[in-house]
């Protein structure tokens, strides 16, 4: 049997392990990408891309393609039967958040196939057909059989990462149990062509007191994707059809359908694994967490998993890092997943709910509050953050303003240019709003960390930066910790506690 070597080995060609792919393969460490399915998927499943999303496409100079590739939503309308109830604008509703302060959408066929000719670009291809089927693993690395067109091989790499979803091999393979449960609804997926007075460009709530459904544009093409409640009168039916529930369809949804050009049922799980690591072995996406669609975040979390867990895998793999550092990828990745499922979970319930009490609160309470919600520019913020996981937060050391040590680094824009265009080196930087002493610039210079200066406008006290602090930013765009005053020592201390060694060129 062929034998190999490779220092990270990736099961798994969705969104989650192909951003895993680019972001290592960016720092220079050697990899291979395997998926069993013979190519990218054809359907458009995911579709929301939210800002942080974004963002870290931007860091790794792949988002105009993907901006070009999908359509921005311009407002949200939550409808009843009786009409219009409430409308949210979603075109800048995160305005000074972000530099992407709208609604995106994207099908993830259109996706992947984006990440997978960036990648490819990059010089590694995805492997097709090719299957995990065992792997063990020691103190130095693991050990996998794969059997690709047929043929075994075994495949030696330092590190193994199980981005290969729900039903995860590797996640198996760990004995990880997945705790959770399943809705008992079954829902529906559509695209479709269709009339109607609905919005090419905006997202549709349709809200009734016996289920909701979602209406959203999905490619340029024009299609819309449906997402609802199957009803209750056909949920036992052995083959549940579109024309079966075509009626209710467009009843709640307020459109004629024209053509359909794919549909779907299924079952809701709302699960997260007992851990993310066991050894050198990770997990990372569907494979770690799976929930409710609600606000569009499980595509989304994913990708921030493979972030995380990237640029710390390469530090350690090139040498640049203490091994400890990636200790820190399951605690403030699982945290996140645990609060985002609960929090999903309590949504879903009040959605779906089929008790009268829940079905005339969100036909006619549900409305009015959205509609009081977003009446104000802070509301529309507060939807932004909630949404566009630019709110995540691994609360850690220090605090200089408002900002805190794991928070996500404060967007600010200026004329000169944003303060996250320097993130794009995929390594560990520090930011001052004001002036960098030249005794800090000086002791920061042997660890090889540049400094960026920012001037401190009104805009960046709004953002929270303290004038004249200091903030160590991880490769990720995440504040590791943030002093008031310029006292290089705290800074030393957490470099040299993790052995921190940037500066290295990444690959194009």
């Amino acid at each position: 049997m062929k034998t190999s070597a490779t220092q990270v080995l990736i099961v798994g060609a969705g969104p989650t392990g192909l951003v895993l792919a680019l972001w290592l393969r960016r720092l220079g460490v050697d990899l291979r990408i395997i998926d069993k399915a013979p190519g990218p998927g054809e359907t458009s499943r995911a579709i929301a891309v939210q800002a942080r999303t974004l963002e870290f496409y931007r860091q790794l100079g792949i988002v105009d393609d993907v901006l070009a590739a999908g359509i921005r939503v311009e407002r949200l309308a939550v409808r009843t039967p009786s009409g219009i109830a409430a409308t949210l604008k979603l075109g800048d509703f995160g305005a000074g958040l972000s530099r992407y302060p709208f609604a995106f959408a994207l099908p993830q066929d259109i996706h992947e196939r984006i990440l997978v000719r960036h990648l490819e670009k990059a010089g590694v291809a995805v492997e097709r057909r090719a299957e995990l089927m065992s792997f063990e693993q020691d103190a130095a690395g693991v050990t996998a059989t794969v059997v690709k067109d047929g043929a075994g091989e075994v495949i030696r790499a330092a590190y193994l990462c199980g981005a290969d979803g729900a039903s995860s091999t590797v996640r198996h393979g760990v004995k990880l149990g997945f705790p959770g449960g399943t809705y008992e609804q079954s829902f529906y997926v559509a695209d479709v062509e269709v009339e109607g007075t609905i919005a090419r460009d905006g997202l549709n709530v349709c809200l009734d007191t016996h289920g909701f459904a979602i209406v959203l544009p999905v490619r340029q093409s024009g299609s819309v994707r449906l997402i609802g409640i199957v009803p209750a009168e056909n949920t036992a039916e052995e083959k549940i059809t579109f024309e079966g529930i075509r009626a209710e369809v467009e009843r709640i949804t307020g459109v004629t359908v024209k053509a359909v050009n794919w549909f779907s049922t299924y079952r809701l799980h709302h699960r997260v694994a007992e851990r993310f690591r066991v050894g050198r072995v990770f997990i990372a996406g569907d494979a770690g967490h799976i929930h409710s669609p609600a606000g569009g975040q499980g595509m989304n979390t994913g990708i921030g998993d493979a972030v995380n867990l990237g640029w710390k895998l390469a530090a350690v793999v090139g040498g640049r890092a203490d091994a400890r550092l990636i200790d820190s990828y399951e605690p403030e990745r699982i945290a996140f997943a645990r609060r985002l499922v609960a929090s999903t979970d309590r949504a879903f319930r009040v959605l779906t709910s089929r008790s009268v009490l829940a079905g005339l609160w969100r036909r006619y309470l549900m409305p009015r509050m959205i509609a009081l919600l977003v009446a104000t520019p802070a509301g529309a913020r507060f939807a932004f953050r909630t949404v566009s996981q630019i709110g995540i937060t691994y609360r850690d050391r220090g605090g200089a303003g408002q900002v805190r040590g794991g928070d996500r680094l404060p967007y600010v824009d200026a004329l000169s240019g944003d303060n996250f265009a320097p993130l794009s080196s995929l390594d560990w930087q520090v930011h001052v709003y004001g002036a960098a002493s030249p005794a800090f610039r000086a002791a920061l210079t042997k660890t090889g960390i540049p400094v960026h200066a920012f001037p401190f406008t009104p805009a960046a006290a709004e953002a929270g930066f303290g004038r004249d602090a200091i903030y160590l930013v991880r490769p990720d765009g995440h504040v590791a910790m943030a002093t008031v005053t310029q006292d290089p020592a705290p800074f030393l201390r957490y470099i040299e506690a993790f052995a921190i060694s940037p500066g290295v060129r990444p690959c194009p």
